[in-house]
């Protein structure tokens, strides 16, 4: 167990700040068990933090700012990456991904074909909700983000503004990819989208 030890520790010297570290990343090096106790220990020491159950990272310190947090869309996708699932943006954190909010929303909420789950990450939460198979074949950067943030915001609560800029954004997809991704969407967003279109 202190071979494990050592090993887990001198990788992460070697990791930079901020990097976040899942026990599998050990995985070969010893028992479960045995990496689960050294990650434990080496949190205690102050040399890990715990971010989450299963989800570590190099502490990093600003002067200014004391303990940084890693940013919630790295956390994300570095989860995502390590299960193999896939993730979309959606509801409000959606909306800010294609810059039509600047306010960056405090919770994070993406669609996944992996399992419910939520995170906290300082004063953000980063939330995977469990959907549909035709939600998560949506395709595109475009038509794909402003349905997904439609999904969890209602259209009627979209003033003019927003929805001129939804409207310009729409414009310059592909119109195959937009039609298909009608095709996949509820009724109420496919004649939101295509009342806006006309």
């Amino acid at each position: 167990m202190e071979n494990v030890h050592r090993h887990i520790e001198h990788s992460i010297s070697r990791r930079k700040k901020g990097d976040l570290i899942f026990p599998t990343d050990f995985r070969g090096k010893g028992t479960q068990t045995a990496i689960k106790t050294a990650l434990s220990r080496l949190s205690r020491q102050g040399k890990l933090k715990r971010l989450a159950h299963g989800i570590y990272y190099v502490p990093k310190i600003d002067p200014l700012f004391g303990a940084i947090y890693p940013a919630p869309e790295a956390v994300a996708e570095a989860i995502a990456k390590k299960e193999k699932v896939r993730i979309k943006p959606a509801g409000a954190f959606a909306l800010h991904r294609l810059g039509l909010t600047s306010q960056v929303p405090t919770k994070l909420v993406y669609i996944t074909d992996g399992e419910n789950r939520q995170i906290k990450i300082g004063k953000s939460v980063v939330r995977f909700k469990a959907t549909t198979p035709k939600k998560m074949s949506l395709e595109g950067q475009l038509s794909s983000l402003v349905i997904l943030a439609l999904d969890e915001i209602n259209p009627e609560n979209i003033d003019s503004d927003t929805a001129n800029k939804i409207k310009a954004i729409l414009q310059k997809e592909n119109p195959s990819q937009l039609k298909r991704n009608l095709s996949l969407t509820s009724g109420r967003i496919h004649d939101y989208i295509v009342k806006l279109l006309k």
